[in-house]
């Protein structure tokens, strides 16, 4: 199958066939640490060349917090024009109410679960946190210490919430994580392993719709929408960054530096069987 995808040697060779893109972050751009190289030459010259470059990324945490860390790692805010996460769109939902009513006379109590004890995802919002589900009203998911803690951890954190059948939202539905050395399960498996547990759970991010109406809504602030034919979206991942851009009209192509880097070729046909199959692929991200 990856025989009959056309290889592309950057991004130069789609300027011209498409007018917005929709760029991922983890395991495209950077590493979490490093810029990777190239990278973010490649965003600048797509904004010269006159695209909409739109950043979408499936991070539990709010946009300001994506685009700090994006700075301090050397990628301008000129050298893209907006950017949303899977974070934002929660918060947003949050912050409008689209959750159960908390008992009586009582903030809502939610059970989350991050990152190293990141809490910023729910700054200001009207909400309790509380250390077991048993005190909580809903579960959220923003990340993952899957490189510090076994899978197990969260089964046992869980499972009194997926007993009660408790709402959980998970704003971040990778299930696996990029990191500078390697690769960790993600908060997309966590939030996995407590549908398994018999806990609801509500998706937000790639390869769902939700996060593509925000990120349309976010580049119609620039300019009017191309049609879907002249939208792309790039990513590393098959199942959310291919198979949601697919899903939602649009190109895509798959950049092989992130979670597929190591795969076979048959490896990679199988998960391409299984999510979608991109439009190109790229060996990494640069112009």
């Amino acid at each position: 199958m990856t025989a009959a995808i056309p290889s592309v040697s950057g991004v130069a060779a789609l300027a011209d066939r498409f007018d917005l893109f929709l760029v991922d972050q983890y395991g495209v751009l950077h590493d979490g640490e490093r810029a990777f190289p190239g990278a973010v030459e490649a965003l600048e010259r797509l904004v010269a060349a006159g695209r909409a470059v739109i950043l979408v990324s499936n991070s539990g945490r709010r946009t300001a917090d994506n685009e700090a860390r994006l700075a301090a790692i050397g990628f301008p805010r000129s050298s893209y024009h907006g950017f949303v996460s899977s974070g934002e769109v929660v918060w947003a939902r949050i912050a409008r109410g689209e959750l159960p009513v908390a008992a009586a006379g009582r903030p809502l109590h939610c059970l989350l679960v991050n990152r190293r004890g990141d809490e910023s995802a729910v700054a200001g919002l009207p909400l309790t946190l509380v250390e077991t589900g048993s005190e909580a009203d809903f579960v959220l998911i923003t990340g993952s210490d899957g490189d510090r803690l076994p899978l197990q951890h969260y089964r046992a954190l869980l499972a009194p919430a997926a007993e009660r059948r408790l709402p959980c939202l998970c704003a971040n539905p990778d299930t696996v994580m990029v990191l500078p050395d390697g690769t960790a399960y993600g908060a997309g498996r966590i939030a996995a392993l407590y549908a398994a547990l018999g806990g609801p759970v509500t998706w937000i991010g790639k390869p769902h719709p939700e996060i593509y109406r925000f990120a349309l809504e976010e580049a119609a602030r620039l300019r009017p929408l191309p049609p879907p034919e002249r939208i792309i979206g790039i990513g590393d991942s098959l199942a959310h960054d291919v198979a949601g851009a697919r899903r939602a009209g649009f190109a895509a192509a798959l950049v092989t530096t992130g979670i597929h880097a190591g795969d076979t070729p048959a490896a990679l046909a199988a998960a391409m069987a299984a999510h979608a199959a991109p439009n190109f692929l790229l060996d990494r991200f640069r112009w």
